[in-house]
């Protein structure tokens, strides 16, 4: 930061701005440790409860994660085509709800 000019408004450079980046490094890293925990252990727990073993393993961790990661990076690609071609048929905005508007040149954005 120091090299590019940066700065954090409010915090004093150098120590503190240490410390105010290392608190909220950790803020996020914590509830992301304790989701992959969860997601870790959920196999066990799905066999537990009565789940089929293999059903359990293989729909658990890894592929779970898996999952979740392809199906986020394919709604991203479908809204940025759908912004591409400025096509509004399929949905009633043009673009995947919960994502904020990305500004496109030419592209109107008073329609959102």
């Amino acid at each position: 930061m120091k090299k590019n000019g940066g700065f954090i408004p409010g915090i004093k450079p150098g120590y503190e701005t240490n410390l105010f980046i290392d608190n909220v490094i950790s803020r996020i890293t914590f509830p992301g440790a304790i989701f992959i925990a969860v997601i870790a252990i959920l196999p066990s727990i799905a066999s537990a409860l009565g789940v089929n073993n293999t059903f359990a393993h293989f729909y658990g961790g890894t592929s779970l994660l898996i999952l979740v990661g392809v199906v986020l990076d394919t709604l991203q690609q479908i809204e940025s085509h759908l912004l591409m071609r400025h096509y509004d048929g399929l949905m009633k905005t043009g673009r995947v709800k919960g994502r904020s508007a990305v500004g496109v040149e030419g592209y109107d954005q008073s329609a959102i």
